[in-house]
């Protein structure tokens, strides 16, 4: 058993190896975005998938779903270096927590789709509304029977749930103007 345990450990030493390899050297697609992980960070974003993975009681085989959020979520006017590497942990503790809420009825494509779309949209990049509003309504749809997702690849599927009035910025500043103006 000792012999077994130890192959194990040398296995996934080298997987995390070659993760933390891939994380580093995905930098190239993203710096053209302002956006690098070091290192530590990647270190620690492998280290917070980890514990997310257990936490949700989930299981990866392959490769991590990490360097697929980083390139959906790259380019999101509301990402940058300063909060980039705290944002991408929220966002795959997110992930895995609503692949279990969906009963993994949306593949990792829809899911991160929608994520990205109400992250840029809706959520003006606040991860904690994301998780909290938007995937908790859809999660919600999707346990019974939602499955207007799968046609649009995860997008344009949050107009169903969405409960918020959205405010209108001409509208904004007229007010503002009668504000001002008394």
């Amino acid at each position: 058993m000792q012999e077994n345990r130890t192959i194990y450990e040398i296995l996934l030493q080298e997987k995390e190896k070659q993760e933390l390899a891939d994380l580093v050297s995905f930098n190239q697609k993203t710096e053209s975005f302002g956006l690098s992980l070091s290192q530590k960070e990647a270190r620690e974003l492998a280290a917070c998938r980890n514990e997310s993975l257990r936490k949700w009681r989930r299981v990866e085989f392959g490769k991590s779903i990490l360097t697929s959020l980083i390139w959906t979520f790259c380019d999101s006017p509301y990402l940058n270096q300063d909060n980039y590497a705290e944002t991408l942990q929220q966002l795959q503790d997110i992930f895995y927590e609503f692949k279990n809420e969906t009963s993994d009825r949306m593949t990792d494509q829809e899911l991160l789709n929608f994520m990205r779309e109400q992250f840029d949209g809706v959520c003006f990049g606040d991860a904690s509304y994301l998780e909290e509003t938007c995937l908790s309504r859809l999660a919600a749809g999707i346990r019974a029977g939602y499955t207007g997702f799968h046609g649009t690849d995860g997008r344009g599927s949050y107009h169903g749930f969405n409960q918020e009035t959205r405010w209108d910025a001409d509208l904004y500043m007229e007010a503002l103007k009668d504000l001002c103006w008394r």
